[in-house]
């Protein structure tokens, strides 16, 4: 009898240890854990399975790096797009071909392919058909001499360091012949005026504002009218006042010259008045007079003896 008690009180004993500890796995919030073998094996498969995921993020891992990188350089590789108006300021000649004058100070020429316009840089001539300005003194003879020069040899162009078009994209730019700048022929000729001066474009100025001063000291062509050549363009009003008035076709005009002929004319081209014989401009006469006329002589036209010397239109 004592034995069988003995085990009994044994038996409440081990019961009542382990009601006590699922008492306090449940007051932590815990579920009471199974313990695992330490000698629990993962199968072939299991292991195989776990591989091929950690290849498979480390792949996403190496993909979502190289898109990052690729990013960047794309975006360090595609500068901004140069304006058309940038230059590198060589001052290299560039062969053009011309395709026709316009006036005294813009031509148009076959550049990289396309007819463009080129407008003279530092330069500014009377205008020939200009909507506000209309024809102005000068304006056809500074046309006609630009003609000449451009279709005098091979024609070249050179940019300067700044902007290589303006607003109405004209080419901006120093027009040669055979080397030799056609600009500075205008001005020292008297058929320019130096305007339009926007720095850095000044690569010539210097030379440009010396032939001007030679112009305008022997009273050529813009400067033998007084005030007509102005710093803010060219005043008609002025030369108007000293008989230097366009004529209706608008073309500038100067009296005849009344001297008393030297020879007496034969009037079969240009237009004859009395004992002078007037012509438009030089290339006319020369239809006649090939060297040109001295003063007296009934074709002589002060406007033509540019340089002064008592001779007109002379080659």
């Amino acid at each position: 009898m004592k034995f069988w008690l003995t085990v009994i009180v044994g038996l409440l004993f081990v019961l009542y240890g382990c009601a006590e500890t699922y008492d306090n796995d449940t007051s932590n919030g815990k579920a009471p854990t199974k313990t695992v073998e330490k000698n629990s094996e993962v199968t072939p498969k299991e292991k195989a399975s776990e591989e091929d995921t950690s290849k498979d993020v480390a792949k996403e891992s190496d993909a979502s790096k190289n898109s990052t990188a690729v990013g960047k350089v794309d975006s360090i590789a595609k500068p901004a797009p140069a304006k058309k108006t940038d230059t590198s300021g060589t001052t290299a000649h560039i062969p053009v071909k011309l395709v026709k004058t316009i006036d005294g100070d813009t031509i148009k020429i076959l550049y990289e392919g396309k007819e463009i316009n080129v407008r003279y840089l530092l330069i500014d001539t009377p205008e020939t058909s200009h909507p506000r300005l209309g024809k102005q003194p000068f304006g056809e003879e500074a046309k006609e001499r630009n003609r000449q020069l451009v279709n005098s040899g091979a024609l070249s162009i050179e940019f300067d360091v700044g902007e290589r078009y303006d607003k109405y994209d004209r080419l901006l730019a120093y027009v040669y012949v055979d080397g030799k700048s056609v600009q500075e022929t205008l001005l020292s000729e008297g058929l320019a005026r130096v305007a339009y001066v926007y720095p850095p474009n000044t690569r010539h100025l210097s030379p440009f504002e010396e032939a001007q001063a030679v112009a305008k000291k022997k009273g050529l062509g813009i400067w033998s009218v007084e005030n007509y050549a102005t710093d803010s363009g060219f005043n008609s009003d002025a030369a108007s006042s000293t008989n230097q008035t366009p004529a209706a076709s608008g073309a500038a005009t100067s009296k005849p010259a009344t001297s008393k002929p030297t020879t007496s004319p034969n009037t079969t081209s240009g237009t004859s008045s009395g004992t002078s014989e007037f012509f438009q401009n030089c290339t006319e006469l020369r239809k006649k007079y090939p060297n040109g006329v001295p003063k007296g002589h009934p074709a002589y036209q002060s406007k033509m003896d540019r340089d002064k010397d008592d001779f007109a239109c002379e080659k």
